[in-house]
């Protein structure tokens, strides 16, 4: 069987990949068992030096992996320049804290010695998605390897080139081999590859319903798994807003990556004292964007990654205005460029409001208060991220501890950071990324008790 990495912008084929047959699944399963052995040994010293120098890598070679990106989903070049850069960081930021997050923990007790210790667990299986080829991989790897674990990577299929190039790093880096691997493999494969004596943890990032298979496989196999899964993020205006500010990182949020992220502004729900004042702005904000080549440097919109992509946000799109919403900008298509839109009167019961548009679709809800504007941000079953704005930052502290989601931004727009966790509630998933709570999603928090 085989892949094909297309091209979205003109939907050339870029290449062509062979799936792996069930005999080298088994190879990479063995090879990364053998490899644990020794990498789980390694010091935290050692495993720094090989992170930093991937680190290293992926700055000198940046235009390399950037155009990897770009090519095989279509995201905009600075987009794809800033991502790499973003994975280099998250490298150097692993290298540079993980011996102290996992730094054993003394237990004031009447025990001699009473502590908890931080051991590896063997071989993370990841499942990962095509919007972030570069930034969702190492999200994941930086961490898992710093803590003595090996992995196996089953990237989207869309994006093997990208796949092979981050493998290439890591063995150029000097990792040793088995450490970091990956698997061109269909859907199918993945339930065998679960059920492994060798995999011992399992991370997803993708749509709820593939993420739901994989929880099932998880607790089938009784392996510890991390799910990060949709997002439809709430941005909440109040009237005592800048509201120009507000429209202007509204738009540049829901705009990012040709909208195609799970953490950022879908729902823009307004009060309705600053609706109209909002509404001119976003309006005029969308319009500013050119849309067009994602190689060119003036592009600010590129393609979705793929036609059938484009198609179903068509379809939604349509549908949410049979249903009473209101497109007010935008909503044409040439094949995989879909123009950065607008629907309002978008309220639940509509596609735009139920549903997670994957694209570069803006959703607006006018409310009547603070009060209205919070219930309609937690009716939703997705739970990841929302931002709120407002003047009043004693009330937006309020806000936030009263919206269901794993993290609110106020003021500012929602984004991942190296520093602190990230990862939702409700239908958006369970366990986190990033920071000290990431890094311990895959190791053994084991008590240890010494007595005289």
């Amino acid at each position: 069987m085989l892949f094909q990495s297309i091209n979205p912008n003109d939907l050339s084929v870029v290449a062509e990949h062979e799936t792996m047959t069930d005999h080298q699944i088994q190879q990479v399963l063995e090879l990364s068992e053998k490899a644990f052995k020794h990498w789980r040994r390694t010091r935290f010293t050692e495993r720094a030096v090989l992170m930093n120098k991937v680190a290293d890598l992926l700055r000198e070679q940046k235009e390399t992996h950037a155009g990897h990106i770009t090519t095989e989903m279509g995201k905009v070049w600075q987009e794809s320049m800033a991502e790499v850069e973003k994975s280099a960081q998250h490298c150097n930021y692993y290298a540079q804290n993980a011996e102290q997050f996992l730094r054993e923990e003394f237990i004031q007790s009447e025990i001699k010695r009473s502590s908890v210790v931080f051991d590896p667990i063997g071989c993370v299986f990841a499942i990962m998605p095509w919007n972030f080829p570069y930034w969702q991989v190492f999200r994941y790897a930086a961490k898992a390897l710093m803590a003595g674990n090996v992995t196996i990577l089953k990237h989207a299929p869309n994006v093997c080139d990208c796949a092979k190039a981050i493998a290439g790093l890591f063995k150029e880096a000097g990792f040793p081999e088995g450490v970091f691997q990956t698997v061109i493999i269909d859907i199918p494969k993945v339930e065998a590859i679960v059920a492994s004596d060798v995999i011992q943890g399992v991370t997803f990032t993708g749509s709820e319903m593939a993420g739901t298979s994989v929880g099932a496989f998880a607790g089938k196999y009784i392996k510890k798994s991390v799910l990060e899964l949709g997002g439809s993020d709430a941005l909440l205006v109040l009237e005592d807003a800048d509201v120009s500010r507000a429209a202007q990182v509204a738009v540049q949020s829901r705009m990012l990556n040709a909208g195609q992220a799970c953490n950022i502004a879908k729902r823009f729900i307004v009060e309705e004292k600053v609706a109209d004042t909002f509404l001119t702005e976003i309006i005029q904000n969308i319009r500013q964007l050119k849309q067009g080549d994602p190689m060119k440097e003036e592009t600010d919109i590129g393609p979705v990654a793929r036609i059938d992509l484009a198609e179903k946000l068509m379809g939604q799109i349509s549908d949410s205005v049979d249903q009473g919403a209101r497109l007010v900008v935008g909503g044409n298509q040439d094949q995989c460029h879909i123009q950065p839109s607008l629907l309002v009167n978008v309220q639940p019961g509509v596609t735009a409001f139920d549903e997670e548009l994957f694209g570069p679709v803006a959703a607006m809800t006018i409310v009547k208060s603070e009060q209205e504007a919070i219930t309609m941000a937690n009716h939703h079953r997705y739970g990841l991220d929302a931002s709120i704005w407002t003047r009043d930052l004693d009330k937006a502290a309020h806000i936030a501890r009263r919206l269901d989601v794993g993290g609110v931004f106020v003021n500012t727009h929602s984004r991942s950071d190296s520093r602190f966790p990230f990862g939702g509630v409700k239908k958006s998933g369970y366990g986190r990324e990033l920071s000290v709570y990431g890094l311990k999603e895959f190791v053994n928090i084991k008590t240890l008790i010494i007595e005289s």
